[in-house]
């Protein structure tokens, strides 16, 4: 079965036409993470007898008359953070390496409401902390453009999984970025939804003002699918939204689109971009203007602040969040303690990887009395002037266009020191700290093994103006596939 060239659309049509079974397609991608996972390394845990029964009663199903709705039968892959009941959660952490979850995530019962077929869970950065999904507690990531270079992360199981055709979609998380610069370093196509517009209940937390659930996909048109199923409101998670678009986010009107302008920040093309992602970029540019999409520079003066602004941010809310694990809830010690003290440190110490200590550590310290103000309250002021720069720009255009990453894929084990890592969010953590929409699309469709990496660039929106960047992404997709 050749699964190379599916995707979402294409597979509700071969549904529709009986071409093929869901049965049948799932087989063929559990045949191919058979051959291929223990190279890629996407997967952490792969659910092959559920997945396959799931997929026989989608089959009964159909024929019984049942209607096809857009993931029916589609099988997907869900980043590790992110709860599926009964099945090992473990965030790419040993001090969840037995945990179990004892309910679905909003986003997993979104999809077993679809009924979408569940492939897996993917591997990550451990708690989502890094670029390179080499800090997993359990094994490395390979980029399936180049098995010595890494995919991004955190979500680079769920980027390689669909870049390798071990899934025809994925969940990831985004945090800084960890959706979409992962998606460019795979040659796929990575969605961070405005915050709020996905109910992150079930979603283990990283940091819980900047988390967003999104798609990893082939195709803008498959995000715009993938994100129609799992957004809106949800009464567990109090900080999303219900919000209703006048169209069908899937089906744009084209002539509609090209009256948009986009926005080019002055900022986002600087010194230590490199010139394959440069060139990507400006290739880009230049097929959208071809297109007659109008552009129009724009300055956003705090960018520069932003990574200092994360870094502090981020952190202070990790170690908020990793605080629960304390060794008597979830994770339990067992041996060699005598009293709470031994159980905290023993715990942590031998559950915790470095990066996780590392933020562990800065975020209690820029929270900590006398520290408070300099750092913490100093770096929420500074996200308010960021969010008020993309506020300004959008009274004069609709969207805005960037590189997504500074350079394409690394070598695994490249990077060394954490502070060259962090530089690799240098343009996805605005959008986060602004809470807006924004995507991360191939700058064309790259081959395999003719030593191409991949290119991203970025399309940035206003706060739940979704189909704006999803429809601009749809139209480049159309005039240049």
């Amino acid at each position: 079965m050749n699964i190379e060239n599916l995707t979402i659309a294409s597979f509700k049509k071969g549904l529709e036409e009986k071409t093929f079974s869901v049965e049948e397609i799932t087989e063929a991608f559990l045949k191919r993470i058979k051959e291929d996972n223990k190279e890629i390394g996407a997967y952490l845990s792969v659910f092959e007898k559920e997945a396959s029964d799931r997929a026989r009663r989608v089959d009964e199903g159909i024929k019984r008359g049942e209607a096809l709705k857009n993931l029916t039968g589609v099988p997907i892959a869900l980043k590790d953070n992110m709860l599926l009941e009964g099945t090992k959660t473990t965030a790419a952490s040993k001090i969840l390496k037995s945990y179990r979850a004892a309910y679905d995530a909003t986003v997993v019962r979104k999809l077993k409401n679809e009924k979408a077929v569940i492939l897996g869970k993917t591997n990550m950065d451990e708690f989502a902390m890094g670029a390179s999904t080499e800090n997993s507690a359990f094994y490395v990531t390979q980029n399936p453009y180049d098995t010595s270079r890494v995919p991004g992360g955190s979500s680079g199981g769920s980027a390689a999984a669909v870049a390798g055709n071990l899934a025809l979609a994925a969940l990831g998380s985004d945090t800084g970025g960890s959706i979409r610069q992962p998606a460019a370093f795979c040659g796929v196509v990575g969605m961070k939804p405005t915050y709020g517009a996905v109910s992150r209940f079930g979603l283990i937390d990283m940091a819980s003002s900047l988390d967003q659930i999104g798609p990893i996909t082939k195709t803008v048109e498959d995000a715009a699918i993938v994100f129609n199923a799992i957004r809106g409101k949800d009464s567990y998670d109090p900080t999303s939204v219900e919000k209703e678009y006048n169209e069908d986010i899937t089906k744009p009107d084209f002539d509609e689109v090209k009256k948009l302008v986009i926005g080019i920040p002055k900022e986002y093309f600087i010194d230590g971009l490199s010139h394959e992602v440069k060139k990507g970029v400006e290739k880009a540019m230049g097929r959208f203007k071809k297109l007659g999409i109008s552009f129009k520079e724009v300055t956003l003066p705090h960018t520069s602040y932003a990574l200092s602004c994360y870094y502090i941010i981020m952190p202070a809310e990790v170690s908020t969040n990793l605080a629960r694990f304390d060794g008597i809830r979830y994770e339990r010690t067992k041996d060699d303690v005598k009293n709470l003290k031994d159980v905290y440190f023993k715990t942590k110490g031998e559950g915790f990887g470095a990066e996780a200590k590392r933020r562990i550590l800065l975020g209690t310290f820029v929270l900590s009395s006398g520290y408070h103000d300099a750092y913490y309250a100093k770096a929420q002021k500074v996200r308010r002037l960021i969010t008020d720069d993309f506020r300004k720009v959008f009274e004069g255009v609709d969207v805005i266009l960037a590189p997504t990453t500074p350079t394409t894929a690394f070598k695994v084990g490249e990077k060394k020191d954490p502070l060259s890592m962090y530089l690799s969010d240098i343009f996805t953590v605005s959008a986060n700290l602004a809470g807006l929409p924004a995507i991360s699309i191939p700058v064309k469709k790259y081959i395999k093994g003719n030593g191409e990496l991949p290119v991203g660039f970025q399309l940035i929106g206003k706060h739940f103006h979704e189909p704006d960047i999803l429809s601009l992404g749809m139209l480049y997709e159309k005039e240049t596939s």
